[in-house]
């Protein structure tokens, strides 16, 4: 059974990683000359601007009562690519936007797990709440936001990766890539969700376990 100070801690970690990557998209788009996120009020950290139904609720509900690590998306931030000056280094640099700012929080986490490890076991002996925040929110935010950067940068539609993609492609084949760009999130949320369940193969999984598992380990102190 989940203990109720891993939900405490599962809900901390996601919701700051969701919202940061949102923000973070729309802050370079509006860098860029792009008003689009300002005026839609996406460049709020208030975590009710961003909330998606299925990818911030239930997604990471569901996940948690299975005994999985929490993982889910936000609302996307939208953006006009038609104010960038050149459209497709303008569509990279919005797309690695987001999980740059999730590995920015994560490093932020192994600096502090770092800063306080002298005096861990003095705080530690004398606060249940600091092994808490030690022991468990720490990791468990880093991680989260690992996973959403590795995760994000998988190179494939609708994910923040394939706007390397547009690098690389003719006007033609980029007014193409867009129109499949619109029908791709729920074939891909569903191979990700369903695929592990019914055939046992979960290839992203064994991808994040290889990427996100290993840079968390060497963030702390402490053996996870």
């Amino acid at each position: 059974m989940v203990s109720l100070p891993y939900v405490i801690c599962s809900v901390l970690s996601f919701v700051p990683a969701i919202v940061f990557h949102e923000v973070a998209h729309g802050f370079a788009a509006a860098k860029l000359g792009d008003p689009t996120a300002r005026r839609h009020g996406r460049l709020s950290l208030n975590p009710l601007k961003h909330i998606d139904p299925f990818g911030t609720v239930i997604m990471p509900f569901l996940l948690l009562a299975l005994g999985g690590p929490v993982f889910g998306y936000a609302k996307p931030v939208p953006y006009n690519p038609a104010y960038f000056k050149n459209r497709r280094t303008g569509e990279a640099v919005v797309g690695l936007a987001g999980p740059a700012a999730n590995l920015i929080m994560a490093l932020l986490a192994g600096v502090v797990a770092w800063l306080l490890w002298p005096h861990a076991p003095e705080l530690a002996a004398e606060s249940q709440m600091f092994v808490y925040f030690y022991l468990m929110f720490l990791p468990m935010f880093a991680l989260v936001n690992l996973y959403l950067m590795f995760f994000n940068l998988i190179p494939l539609p609708p994910l923040d990766g394939s706007s390397v993609i547009a690098l690389f492609l003719s006007d033609r084949a980029l007014a193409r890539y867009y129109r499949v760009q619109r029908y791709a999130m729920p074939v891909f949320i569903a191979v990700v969700i369903f695929l592990p369940y019914f055939l046992h193969i979960n290839p992203v999984g064994m991808y994040l376990d290889a990427t996100a598992g290993s840079v968390v380990r060497l963030l702390f102190p402490f053996a996870l």
